[in-house]
């Protein structure tokens, strides 16, 4: 306990440090910057699950290049900020406009919509944001606590265990991601070729740059990122507009009554330790979360009938559970550089970028970085509570702000920034491909996000195989030998038969569908 407290009294130091920064006309300015960075990560998190059609990952791979401005720390407290502030944001538009601004809001939709058609926006909004706020808080506590633990554990890993981590946590995010496992598998392997492109890691030999000389390197992760997610996105809502039904009734009072609370309490709880679970798993865990929730909800009520229809356990559940899925997706990315999503796999580029190698060492080279992103989560949490409230009148109004008038911004936002890392022309012309590919992949029903994780993974997992081998002298049974390494790949392997049963995976369409 004492060393708990020491370390989560080393992150509140980070977080409230005060440096001098140079301001215009003002000169020095003594400014406490990781807590500025973290209130600029919720505001715009907040901001964009609010505008429909503008998730974290693309936001996430849009400011990629911003961060090189800032020191790591701060840098990684901002994305993070986005990424926990788009789950509170998402709410918002799923209760008012009975479209989810998140995947994770979509279950919100179901009847936090109807009780604002029922003139109950405001106490929708409100148990909403106070489930969130427990479910964020009680998600850090979890990673403060598994944090040190984790991370020893991790320290026992040699190459072949990270080998066989790294294909046991594709294995989840195949088994996770929506729709058809074969397509799942396509998009995984698309991007672990991907990341082989430029120059072999041992000889120097390139591979499949095909005599271009600005692929001798490697396509970089900002640019992946921004075409897949960016570029893709904005094509993807170009090509089906959406209607925009703002909830005329009037907000009314935000904060819930006794009854409301009393109702709320339990599933609030339950919410928090199903997302908190589920959001450690790589693939869809956080997204899985909410669904979860509700529908145990919905099993335990003694009146099933009313969820659908404004039932306020509906909203205060899977808000619950979406908040604590999306801060427990942090424990593997900081313990043991697996990212169990998307958005991870954009922090563990963001890391990459400041010359940080994901994994168990963070918290023993850079313990500052560990445990200031752990406090900054509180902090960010209590602006979210006070951000989110008092503006709901601003978010309606930026809910009627038509997406023709957004996209332009964006996508100038996407060519300054990613133009800016390399100052290369080809780069913008990547992500324009990228981004066209991206979109066909939607339109078939492929889902990026294993491909960016295949790509981030590919590359760690090459380094580990090679690794491995080296010290085995190229025997193959090394990953067999290590009791840790064969435990991995045994529950890979199972797992993957299981969700090809026929019957398993009849039952994984229906969820999904449904």
């Amino acid at each position: 306990m004492g060393d708990l407290l020491g370390n989560l009294a080393l992150g509140f130091g980070t977080v409230l440090q005060v440096v001098p920064v140079e301001l215009p006309g003002l000169g020095p300015v003594p400014l406490p910057m990781n807590v500025v960075l973290c209130f600029i990560g919720c505001l715009v998190g907040t901001l964009i699950g609010v505008l429909p059609g503008v998730g974290p990952v693309a936001t996430i791979a849009m400011l990629l290049p911003i961060t090189f401005k800032f020191d790591p720390t701060g840098a990684l407290i901002m994305l993070a900020g986005i990424y926990y502030g788009a789950q509170y944001g998402g709410s918002t538009t799923a209760i008012l406009v009975n479209i989810p601004g998140e995947a994770t809001s979509v279950v919100t939709t179901l009847d936090g919509h109807q009780m604002a058609r029922q003139g109950r926006a405001g106490v929708a909004l409100g148990i909403a944001a106070i489930g969130s706020f427990v479910a964020g808080c009680v998600a850090t506590v979890m990673i403060a606590a598994l944090g040190a633990p984790l991370t020893r554990l991790a320290l026992v890993f040699g190459p072949a265990e990270y080998f066989s981590l790294m294909v046991m946590g594709l294995v989840f995010a195949v088994v996770l991601a929506r729709g058809s496992i074969l397509k799942a598998v396509a998009m995984i392997l698309l991007g672990v070729l991907l990341s082989t492109v430029g120059a072999d890691l041992e000889t120097g030999q390139e591979r499949m740059t095909f005599g271009l000389p600005f692929l001798s390197d490697g396509i970089d992760f900002p640019v992946l990122a921004m075409g897949l997610f960016g570029i893709a996105e904005i094509l993807r809502n170009l090509d089906h507009t959406e209607a925009r039904d703002v909830v005329r009734q009037a907000i009314g009072r935000l904060l819930p009554g006794r009854d409301d609370l009393r109702q709320s309490g339990l599933p609030i709880l339950r919410g928090t330790a199903i997302g908190a679970v589920l959001g450690i798993l790589p693939g869809n865990g956080a997204v899985l979360g909410p669904f979860a929730s509700y529908t145990l909800e919905k099993r335990l009520a003694r009146d099933p009938s009313r969820f659908g229809s404004g039932a306020i356990e509906g909203v205060a559940g899977p808000e619950s559970a979406n908040n604590a899925g999306a801060q427990t997706s942090f424990i593997p990315l900081l313990t043991l550089g697996i990212p169990p999503n998307a958005v991870m796999a954009l922090m563990v580029g963001a890391m990459t970028i400041h010359g940080i190698v994901p994994g168990p060492q963070v918290m023993t080279k850079n313990a500052g970085l560990f445990w200031g992103m752990i406090a900054s989560m509180w902090v960010g949490n209590v602006m979210l509570l006070i951000i989110n409230l008092p503006l709901i009148g601003l978010w309606v109004r930026l809910l009627k702000v038509p997406y023709r008038l957004m996209f332009p911004a964006i996508l100038l936002l996407c060519c300054v920034g990613i133009y800016s890392i390399n100052s290369l022309p080809t780069d913008i012309l990547f992500i324009g491909l990228f981004g066209a590919v991206g979109y066909v992949l939607i339109r078939l029903d492929f889902e990026p996000a294993p491909l960016l994780l295949g790509f981030v993974l590919g590359k760690l997992m090459e380094e580990n195989l090679r690794r491995a081998l080296i010290i085995s002298r190229g025997e193959m049974s090394t990953f067999i030998d290590r009791p840790i390494s064969a435990g991995l790949l045994l529950v890979a392997v199972v797992l993957l038969v299981v969700a090809l049963l026929p019957s398993i995976r009849r039952s994984r369409d229906e969820v999904f569908v449904e």
